[in-house]
Formats: C-alpha cells, sequence, structure tokens
C-alpha cells in the first residue's frame, strides 16, 4: 500500500515546516508527500523551497492562487495528483505525532475511512514550537503531564494506545468529531464521491459533507483516537461567517442519498494556473 500524504498550507510556513519535520522522521519510499498551498504569498513558499526537511519519499508543493478560503478546492488539485492507494490529509498546523505513519497504516481498511483525532495547544506552547525550542513528536510522558497541569495541551489521549478494532468503527453518519486535519481514505473511495464539495464558502462542514457522502456510499466510519493524534498548534479562529449556510447544506443533504460532489475532482479545470514544484 502506498500512502499519499496531503498537507493542507496557507501562509504559515513556520507551523508547516514543523509538520514537515515530524513526517521527514516517518516517511520512507512508500509515501510520497504533497503540499496542498491556498495561495500562501511568495515569502512563504520561498521559506518552503529554503527550509523542507529532506524526506525518503518524493514531496511536491501544489500552489494555486489566493482567491480566500478554498481549502476544498487545494485539497482536490492535491489528491488528482496523488499516486498512492490511499490518503491521508493534514493541516499545516498539526504536527503528527512519532509513530502517525505507522497508526494510519495499521488501521487502514477497506470499507473504511479513519476519523482522526488532534491535541489542541495553548499558544504559549506553540510560540516555543514555531521558534524551535521543543520538538513535541519526542517529548516524554512527564512533559505532556506538565503541560496539561499548566493548560498548554487540552488532553493527553496521545500518551495511550488503543489497539483493538473494538470501539472505533461506526455505523452511520455521525457529525461530532469530523476532522479534515487528520482524516484518511482510500483513493478509489475519494474519487467515487468527487472528492471535497468546492461549493461550500468560506470556513467550515465541508469535511462532514465528505463524510456523510461517503457515508452514502456505504463507507464506514473508522475513528483514529489513541493512535493518530496531531498537535494543533494554537492560532487565532478564521472568520465563520459562512458556517450557518454550510451547516444547513450539509443539514440538507442529511434527507438525501447524495454522493457526488457537486463541483470537485471531477471538474477540475485543467488549464487553471497551477504550480507544481518538486522538492524532493
Amino acid at each position: 500500500m502506498k500512502i499519499s500524504f496531503i498537507v493542507l498550507t496557507y501562509n504559515r510556513t513556520d507551523a508547516l515546516l514543523a509538520v514537515l519535520r515530524s513526517l521527514s522522521q516517518q516517511c520512507d519510499e512508500r509515501h510520497e508527500v504533497l503540499i496542498a498551498d491556498d495561495g500562501s504569498r511568495a515569502d512563504q513558499v520561498q521559506m518552503l523551497f529554503e527550509r523542507c526537511p529532506v524526506f525518503k519519499c518524493p514531496v511536491r508543493h501544489i500552489w494555486h492562487p489566493d482567491v480566500g478560503f478554498t481549502a476544498a478546492q487545494a485539497r482536490n488539485l492535491a489528491a488528482s495528483l496523488a499516486s498512492g492507494d490511499y490518503l491521508v490529509f493534514l493541516d499545516g498546523d498539526c504536527v503528527p505525532g512519532k509513530n502517525f505513519v505507522a497508526q494510519h497504516s495499521g488501521l487502514a481498511e477497506t470499507g473504511c475511512f479513519v476519523n482522526g483525532s488532534r491535541v489542541l495547544l495553548s499558544e504559549r506552547l506553540t510560540t516555543q514550537v514555531l521558534d524551535g525550542t521543543i520538538d513535541l513528536p519526542t517529548r516524554p510522558v512527564s512533559f505532556w503531564l506538565g503541560a496539561r497541569l499548566r493548560g498548554d495541551c487540552n488532553k493527553l489521549l496521545h500518551l495511550l494506545t488503543w489497539p483493538w478494532r473494538l470501539f472505533r468503527v461506526k455505523q452511520g453518519f455521525q457529525w461530532h468529531g469530523i476532522r479534515s486535519c487528520n482524516f484518511a481514505v482510500w483513493q478509489l473511495d475519494f474519487f467515487k464521491v468527487n472528492g471535497f464539495d468546492e461549493t461550500f464558502q468560506g470556513w467550515g462542514h465541508e469535511d462532514a459533507d465528505l463524510v456523510l457522502r461517503l457515508s452514502h456510499l456505504g463507507v464506514l466510519r473508522k475513528n483514529g483516537f489513541m493512535a493518530t493524534e496531531v498537535f494543533h498548534l494554537w492560532h487565532r479562529e478564521h472568520k465563520r461567517d459562512q458556517e450557518s449556510v454550510n451547516k444547513s447544506k450539509v443539514l440538507q443533504r442529511m434527507e438525501t442519498d447524495l454522493i457526488l460532489a457537486d463541483k470537485g475532482l471531477r471538474e477540475i479545470d485543467p488549464g487553471s494556473p497551477v504550480k507544481l514544484t518538486q522538492l524532493h
């Protein structure tokens, strides 16, 4: 099985580099990394090119012009260029734990997608990660216990392991806890539902819509708690002026058997101004 890791980014290369440093320690010839860039500025792109860590697998940067919050489009573009059998979507501010790649590999199961888990970090701890003072994946248990007591992280699930399938696989659509910042799906299933729906405007719920359509297809949700945790670096909240509209769209689709995105992989314009750069 070849895995393609698709990492979304936008004008936050310092956080992206922390993500890539962790992936570079875990990826090998069975993997590839595609950086889905939603239109970062030239200085941010140049920083990535200059500081990207060395990988044992191919790393490509896929950039398209900044026309607003178009995460679904950026992810679809990268997925359309992926060569893996299995796609793992990550946000560029979510640092993978030290066993992230191995755990996603182990949880991959035909007929399922994996909904990953995350640990929220404080602004203080995030600053230390970004300036290189702390390497999160290598921190011992004592560090995390102290961080939890100080309020620098919101939970300690990443210190535990749940090795069994029991309680992981769920029947039907469940909205709670869906995270496109840590999400894995077979490429074939992703293409069958036409990827993320790019008609969702602004922040919010395009990931729930994808899960709903996968559910309509018959793909089961498999939760990745106590296995696939990522460390979500602090940031100010995005504008959520479209959240209610997007939520209403998902609620309406729950009453249907819709499978295909209205605008997704099949509607990608081959003439769009996309820049693809091979980093490794």
